[in-house]
C-alpha cells in the first residue's frame, strides 16, 4: 500500500534482530532498521543526556543497546551514573538492593517501559519491568523517568524510523499503544486479538480512532 512501517515494542530484553526473527516466525517480513525497541530508545536518550555508566537490572537487547551508546556497565558499589531498569528474568534481591544503594549515591533512577504485567502462556499474566520499577520508586523515593510506550520518546524514534509526517499507532493495548497516540494526538488503532478487551477500553475512557477484531481490517475495511 505504500506506507512505511515501524515495528515498536516495549520488550527491552530482545534487541532488533530478536525482534526480527520472532516476527518471521508468525509469516511478518521485517528489517532490523524497521525495528524499534525500548532499549534502543532508552540506550540513545540516556547518551544523549550525558550519562556514560550505569547499574544495569535487564536483559541482552538492553546491555546490547547501551553497550552501543558507549555507556559502561558497572558493578554494585561501583560509581553509577544511572541505574537502568529493564526486564530481567534474573531479578533477585540483590539486584534491586544494589540499585537502590546505587540511587542513595546519587545515580539517576530510568527505566526502559513500565508495563506492570507481561502476557505468560494461557492467557495468564507475569510481572512486567513495571512490577520492578514499583519496587525500586518505593524503596528510593524517586520517579522513574520512563522512555517506552506510552512516553513520547520511543514513538518519536519509531516515527522518524517511519520517514516522518502524520501516523497511525496499531497495537492491542489500551494504556500503552493508544494512551501514547492520544498524547500525541495521533491516530490510533486498537487490535482485539492481544491484552486489552472492549470492557477494558470503556473502563480507560480513552477512544481510539479506530477498533477492529485483527490487522485484516488494515486491507479489508
Amino acid at each position: 500500500m505504500g506506507k512505511d512501517i515501524a515495528f515498536v515494542t516495549n520488550n527491552s530484553s530482545r534487541t532488533p534482530d530478536d525482534v526480527v526473527s520472532h516476527l518471521a516466525s508468525v509469516g511478518v517480513v521485517a528489517a532490523p532498521e524497521e525495528v524499534e525497541t525500548s532499549a534502543l530508545t532508552t540506550a540513545a536518550t540516556l547518551h544523549e543526556l550525558g550519562a556514560r555508566t550505569a547499574f544495569v537490572i535487564g536483559e541482552h537487547g538492553l546491555l546490547t543497546a547501551l553497550e552501543r551508546e558507549g555507556i559502561d556497565r558497572v558493578a554494585p558499589d561501583e560509581p553509577a551514573d544511572a541505574v537502568v531498569i529493564g526486564w530481567d528474568r534474573g531479578l533477585t534481591y540483590d539486584k534491586l538492593c544494589a540499585a537502590t544503594a546505587a540511587v542513595q549515591r546519587g545515580a539517576g533512577l530510568y527505566a526502559s517501559n513500565d508495563d506492570v504485567t507481561y502476557p505468560g502462556p494461557d492467557g495468564v499474566t507475569w510481572p512486567g519491568t513495571g512490577a520492578t520499577v514499583r519496587a525500586l520508586e518505593a524503596a528510593t523515593g524517586l520517579r522513574a523517568t520512563v522512555f517506552g510506550k506510552p512516553n513520547a520518546p520511543i514513538l518519536e524514534a519509531a516515527r522518524a524510523r517511519a520517514g516522518g509526517g502524520r501516523p497511525l499507532v496499531i497495537g492491542d493495548r489500551v494504556e500503552t499503544d493508544i494512551e501514547g497516540a492520544r498524547r500525541l494526538r495521533w491516530d490510533s488503532m486498537l487490535v482485539l486479538t492481544g491484552i486489552s478487551t472492549r470492557d477494558d477500553l470503556r473502563a480507560a475512557g480513552i477512544a481510539p480512532t479506530y477498533v477492529v477484531e485483527d490487522l485484516r481490517s488494515l486491507v479489508t475495511d
